[in-house]
C-alpha cells in the first residue's frame, strides 16, 4: 500500500500520537492538531523519507516527512512515523511546524 494513503487513513481513523515535542511546536506556532491532520491530508505526496534509529530502543525505523496546507492555507512541515504494536499501526507525529514559503 502507498505510504501516504496509509498515514491518511491512520488519521481519518483517529490513529494518530502527537509526542511532547510536537506538541510544544505546535503551541510556539499557534497551531492546533487539526491543522496538521488537515496538512497530511491534503498533501501531494511524502517529501523525503529518513532512516533513522529510535532513541530509545535502538532499532531502525522509517520516518516520513509530509509538507502540506491546512485549510487555512498554512503550509506544514510534518515528521512522523508508524508503529505497529499488536496488531495495530498508529501515526506517531514528531515534529510539526509551519513552514515559510521563499
Amino acid at each position: 500500500m502507498n505510504k501516504l494513503i496509509q498515514i491518511k487513513r491512520l488519521i481519518l481513523a483517529k490513529k494518530v500520537v502527537f509526542t511532547a515535542q510536537a506538541g510544544s511546536e505546535l503551541e510556539k506556532d499557534g497551531l492546533l492538531p487539526l491543522h496538521v491532520m488537515e496538512s497530511i491530508i491534503n498533501a501531494p505526496a511524502i517529501s523525503k523519507r529518513l532512516k533513522s534509529a529510535n532513541p530509545r530502543t535502538g532499532e531502525r525505523e522509517q520516518l516520513y516527512v509530509i509538507v502540506g496546507q491546512s485549510y487555512a492555507g498554512t503550509v506544514k512541515r510534518t515528521i512522523g512515523k508508524i508503529r505497529k504494536e499488536e496488531d495495530e499501526e498508529t501515526f506517531y507525529i514528531l515534529s510539526s511546524s509551519k513552514r515559510s514559503i521563499d
